[in-house]
């Protein structure tokens, strides 16, 4: 175990360098940069000072260097915890993520709650009642919920909350507190329209949890150690508990190498739609406007908590199921 994480450990340096220069060519990919956009913005205006501003903070950030210099000073800075200023805000990319982090969490973590809660007994019912009734609904529902794209349920959920419940449309609280202090009501409204996203963006991934459950398990009830267990008496509660339903968990414990950037991305279409002030926004304004440091700091965050994450689902997943054994195809190639 020790040598697998060690080895693990090991991959992961090159992994998030390599994903730190496909970040940004990326992000570097599109004619001009940040500073491009608003000089032609001062030439529209003909504010001539205002160009000689822009001049300087290009400077100031090592915008004129050659790209390959620029990456160095990027990836430089991020290796001593920099993540650096953001070009539009003005401000370090700590303090313009931190007010929507929060948020962002908040969403996230009712939306994971939700997902698991509802897809593991629907999951266990359609595999232990399969081809009744109630499986072949539930499949269907599972299927329009795979095949219905959050942006138009998330457009039908915001009408369907206003005109039934009276919320107010889009974002995570009503206008009145955005600025305000936290309070009981400010709590409450919060969760009036934190509803909303988290059915929004966890109907997709419910859906999906809930066909592979139900595969998994029903593969494992027709294997011999089911039907032994069986023979012999053990009730068909504690059949199914003891053996089968831990290893068909194993889907649950894969999405663990998601569930990680999950957590501070934010779905940034379904943000978008509803209005979220969640972090998913602001890295899409921030790639459509080439801010490098903010959309590329937040990226590489992703992409950290995705590498950790696979490496704790991978664990935890040849713990509960015995028949993982990490590396061990090592020593027969």
């Amino acid at each position: 175990m020790i040598a697998y994480i060690a080895h693990r450990l090991t991959i992961m340096a090159p992994t998030l360098v390599g994903i730190s220069l496909v970040t940004f060519v990326i992000i570097q990919l599109p004619p001009g940069d940040f500073l491009s956009t608003m000089i032609a913005e001062c030439e529209a205006r003909g504010e001539s000072s205002c160009m000689d501003d822009l001049e300087t903070f290009r400077r100031d950030f090592g915008l004129d260097e050659p790209l390959w210099r620029q990456y160095v000073i990027w990836v430089t800075d991020l290796l001593r915890g920099d993540m650096g200023v953001s070009f539009e805000y003005n401000k370090p990319v700590e303090e313009v993520i931190g007010p929507s982090l929060w948020l962002t969490v908040i969403v996230s973590g009712a939306t994971i709650v939700f997902t698991w809660v509802v897809a593991f007994p629907i999951g266990v019912y359609s595999a232990t009642h399969q081809y009744s009734w109630g499986d072949h609904g539930l499949t269907l529902i599972g299927f329009l919920g795979l095949a219905t794209p959050n942006f138009l349920l998330a457009l039908v959920m915001l009408f369907a909350a206003n005109v039934w419940f009276g919320t107010s449309i889009g974002g995570l609280m009503d206008p009145e507190y955005i600025d305000a202090d936290w309070s009981w009501a400010k709590f409450v409204s919060v969760l009036e329209h934190l509803w909303i996203p988290v059915v929004v963006i966890g109907t997709s991934g419910t859906a999906g949890l809930i066909r592979r459950l139900r595969a998994n398990l029903l593969d494992e009830l027709q294997k011999q150690y089911v039907v032994t267990a069986r023979a012999k008496g053990l009730p068909p509660g504690r059949a199914l508990v003891k053996y089968p339903l831990r290893m068909a968990l194993n889907p649950f414990i894969a999405d663990i190498g998601n569930l990680l950037p999950q957590v501070i991305s934010g779905a940034v279409i379904v943000s978008v739609v509803l209005s979220l002030p969640t972090t998913g926004p602001v890295l899409l304004r921030a790639l459509q406007t080439q801010d490098m440091f903010l959309a590329g700091s937040f990226l590489m965050c992703l992409a950290l908590l995705t590498v950790v994450g696979v490496l704790i689902s991978d664990l935890l997943l040849a713990v509960l199921d015995p028949r993982i054994r990490l590396g061990a195809g090592a020593g027969h190639r």
